[in-house]
C-alpha cells in the first residue's frame, strides 16, 4: 500500500513531543532511565529501564537513581574529569551489555566512535557506534543527493534527475534499499563536509575536484525516533524499544552529464538516475532506507517538487523535519 509523504516522515519521527501530547511522551519515557554526567545540567541520552536492570553499574562510577529514573556517571574524586575517562567507563558498560546478551553490538562493531555534547557543545565522552541506541544519545550523519538538469522542454520538475543508490546485499543494515547518491556516520574526528567527501568518493567515485568545486551544504535536519514501537503503545509491554535521536547534515551536488557515479567500495550495488516522478514513487513505495527518505523529501521540497499547494501534510513535514531534540548535540558544521 502507498503511503502518504506525511506518513514516512510520521513514521520516522515518531516519538511525540510532550507539549502536544503529554500523556503518551509520559507513558514511552517512564519506560528509560535518563543518562546524565556528574556536573553537567542536561540528559544526554536515554536507557532502557528493562536494560538497566539487567546489568551492573559499579558504584565507584555510577549512582543510579530509582525515584526520578537516571543513571549518572560519577568522575572518581582523585581523577579529573575528562573525556577519555568517562569514554573507557562507558565502554565498560558496553562490554557488560554484550555480556548480557545483546551480541548485536559485538557483531555489529566498527570501531567507530560517535561523540556525545553538553550544553556548551564540549564532547562530554564518545560512544562506540554499534551500542549507541542503547544510550539513546544524539547521532549524526551525512547525507549528499547527486542530480542533474537535463536540457529537456519544460520546466526544472520535468528536467531534474537524481541519482539514486542501490543498497549493496550484504550491508549489515537495509540491504538492498535505495539510497542517496553518498551517505555516512558522522564519527569522532571528522566534520560533516570531510566526512561527505570521503564517503562520495567512496562509495560513487566522484572525482575529489568536482566535490571541492561544485558540493554545496544545505541545512540540517533532526528527527525523534523510537526503534519498534506501535502506533498504540501499551503501557505494561516490557519489550525494549530505542530511542534514537538524530542529525543528518546534508549536502547537495549538480553533475554535468560526463559525471557518472560508480560503485566502488562494495557498499553499493548500482546507482540509477531518476526524475521526480519516479522518485516519489519510489518513496511512497517504501523502498527507500528511512533517513534517506526523508533527506530525498527535505531536497524535494527546497526545490520546489513538494509545496503547500500538492502536499496536504506539507507544514507538518517541514516541522517534523526540524525537530527540537530534548538533548544537546553540536550544531556546528566545522567547515
Amino acid at each position: 500500500m502507498a503511503k502518504s509523504l506525511h506518513a514516512i516522515v510520521a513514521d520516522l519521527d515518531n516519538v511525540p513531543y510532550s507539549d502536544t501530547e503529554p500523556a503518551l511522551h509520559a507513558i514511552i519515557l517512564d519506560k528509560y532511565h535518563a543518562l546524565r554526567v556528574e556536573g553537567i545540567d542536561a540528559d544526554l541520552g536515554f536507557i532502557p529501564t528493562t536494560l538497566v536492570r539487567r546489568i551492573p553499574w559499579p558504584e565507584r562510577d555510577w549512582v543510579v537513581v530509582e525515584h526520578s529514573r537516571a543513571v549518572v556517571l560519577m568522575t572518581p574524586p582523585e581523577i579529573p574529569a575528562s573525556c577519555s575517562l568517562r569514554t573507557q567507563i562507558l565502554e565498560a558498560v558496553v562490554h557488560r551489555m554484550i555480556e548480557a546478551g545483546l551480541t548485536g553490538i559485538r557483531d555489529g562493531w566498527r570501531d567507530e566512535r560517535f561523540a556525545v555534547c553538553g550544553p556548551d557543545g564540549d564532547v562530554v565522552f564518545e560512544v562506540e557506534r554499534s551500542a549507541s541506541a542503547y544510550f539513546g544519545v544524539v547521532t549524526s550523519g551525512v547525507q549528499m543527493l547527486g542530480y542533474a538538469i537535463h536540457d529537456d522542454d519544460g520546466d526544472e520538475h520535468g528536467r531534474l534527475r537524481l541519482w539514486i543508490a542501490k543498497r549493496s546485499m550484504s550491508k549489515q543494515t537495509y540491504p538492498g534499499m535505495l539510497d542517496c547518491t553518498a551517505a555516512g556516520a558522522l564519527a569522532v574526528g571528522q566534520t560533516p563536509r570531510s566526512t561527505v567527501m570521503l564517503e562520495a568518493a567512496e562509495e560513487a567515485s566522484i572525482p575529489r575536484m568536482v566535490l571541492e568545486t561544485g558540493l554545496r551544504r544545505s541545512g540540517c535536519i533532526s528527527y525523534f525516533h523510537a526503534k519498534g514501537l506501535r502506533p498504540q503503545f501499551e503501557g505494561d509491554d516490557d519489550s525494549v524499544v530505542l530511542l534514537l535521536p538524530e542529525v543528518e547534515y546534508l549536502y547537495e551536488l549538480q553533475l554535468d552529464p560526463g559525471t557518472v557515479p560508480r560503485p566502488t567500495d562494495g557498499e553499493v550495488e548500482d546507482f540509477r538516475l531518476w526524475d521526480v516522478d519516479q522518485v516519489l514513487d519510489a518513496l511512497r513505495r517504501g523502498l527507500f532506507k528511512p533517513n534517506s527518505a526523508v533527506a530525498i523529501i527535505d531536497f524535494l521540497i527546497r526545490h520546489g517538487m513538494i509545496s503547500r499547494e500538492i502536499e496536504p501534510g506539507y507544514g507538518e513535514i517541514v516541522t517534523r523535519l526540524h525537530r527540537r531534540l530534548p538533548l544537546p548535540w553540536r550544531q556546528s558544521w566545522d567547515d
